[in-house]
């Protein structure tokens, strides 16, 4: 599997497999491209999948962080994939945090007028909460999220010496781990996800498994994102031409199903496919009817 360098002299890990029409695949927050496999292994006659490993993850872990913020940063290097392997035509599935980075493209440069199809999967195209929207990240839970996110950024900071969880004291370690459950609690609409992480909380072989990654100086740059993320996608998400497809998990905390659906219709070539029983994974929840709208949406 190919590294591609990007605009800041640094390697990215790009999964490529498959044959035929491009398709590019950006990932959600904690994911590794490996992760796709199930879903998009059986098209692969048909379409050719390309799938970078964000910076901190997977293939691209060992990727310096940039002097910009997170989603920005992301752009810049898929923009510059897209040139370097020549894409002119394609069609886009972005999951979450990839769909805020494929809204980033339609609304701060010309990827719109390149996607032959687009598939959003559980996203909102405003993070934050106002009088304007009400269906950010946690919608009216967001003030304690906000808080929890400072508390976590107010942390690493002040152990910025601390490269993995391992070098922290145990006394931040605890706090931090005990953070990170607070904000797990708030959000998940798995009851067991809790019950497990408090399992693992007591054994501290476990413990670095419990953060969605390994690098704290990574854990401070994506947390430090959300917490200051102010952009508002809404406009540039409505221009879209080519035919969309919105994947909403009808169950989704994170980002209320309600203002999906919204958005969804302010798009003029849009459907919805709505996972009933799924949250804001639905790849997880519902793993074959996902399968099943993947394979829909590539035809």
């Amino acid at each position: 599997m190919p590294h591609y360098c990007m605009p800041d002299g640094e390697q990215l890990f790009v999964r490529e497999f498959g044959q035929g029409q491009p398709v590019l695949v950006l990932s959600g927050l904690g994911m590794q491209s490996w992760q796709w496999l199930p879903f998009l292994y059986p098209q692969a006659m048909n379409h050719k999948f390309i799938i970078p490993d964000w910076r901190g993850f997977g293939g691209s872990q060992r990727c310096k962080i940039p002097e910009m913020d997170a989603i920005s940063s992301h752009w810049r290097d898929i923009d510059s994939l897209i040139e370097q392997l020549q894409l002119d035509q394609f069609s886009v599935i972005a999951y979450s945090m990839g769909a805020t980075t494929a809204m980033h493209g339609m609304q701060y440069s010309n990827l719109n007028a390149k996607l032959t199809r687009y598939l959003h999967i559980d996203q909102t195209p405003k993070i934050s909460v106002d009088e304007t929207w009400q269906y950010g990240l946690l919608s009216q839970q967001q003030p304690k999220l906000k808080q929890l996110l400072a508390d976590i950024s107010q942390l690493l900071a002040l152990k910025s010496d601390a490269k993995l969880l391992s070098d922290l004291d145990s006394t931040s370690r605890q706090h931090l781990l005990e953070l990170w459950l607070d904000f797990l609690q708030l959000q998940a609409s798995n009851k067991f996800t809790p019950l497990i992480f408090n399992i693992a909380l007591k054994q501290p072989k476990l413990q670095s498994l419990l953060l969605p990654m390994q690098r704290l100086d990574y854990l401070a740059w994506y947390i430090n994102n959300y917490l200051h993320h102010n952009e508002d996608y809404r406009d540039a998400i409505a221009q879209l031409s080519c035919p969309s497809t919105f994947f909403i998990g009808e169950k989704s905390r994170l980002y209320p199903a309600a203002g999906q659906k919204m958005i969804a219709s302010s798009v003029k070539n849009a459907k919805q496919i709505i996972f009933e029983k799924s949250g804001h994974t639905p790849l997880i929840s519902e793993p074959i009817k996902f399968g099943r709208e993947i394979a829909e949406f590539l035809k």
